[in-house]
């Protein structure tokens, strides 16, 4: 020790700052790892996209909407657009209830309310 130097009276504080560093040195990895993933992801779905430019005529609300959910996403419009329009087209173009859903309905309310 120096002369000038006072003596460290603290050692747990030194072992509590060294978990504390391992800590966010951990988080800051894992954070890394998460966007380096993030954008292998939008790297693959650009280099598979067609590079078909698409136009549309949409409402400023629904601009606005989109873009509020892309950035809850964290993801871009353009990705956040490509993924609707593929569920889209992916889903099933059925009623949600069938002709002879809705008549067995109607008869059983019939029924119920007689």
């Amino acid at each position: 020790m120096r002369v000038n130097e006072t003596p460290d009276t603290r050692p747990w504080q030194r072992d509590q700052d060294g978990a504390i560093a391992e800590e966010v040195s951990a988080v800051r990895a894992e954070y890394a790892e998460e966007e380096a993933e993030a954008a292998e992801r939008e790297a693959a779905e650009n280099a598979a996209a067609l590079e078909v430019s698409l136009s549309l005529r949409i409402t400023r609300e629904l601009d606005l909407a989109l873009k509020r959910r892309a950035a809850h996403e964290q993801v871009s419009p353009s990705a956040l657009i490509r993924r609707l329009l593929r569920q889209a087209t992916a889903g099933r173009n059925e009623p949600v209830l069938t002709v002879q859903q809705v008549e067995e309905i109607a008869r059983r309310v019939m029924r119920e309310s007689a």
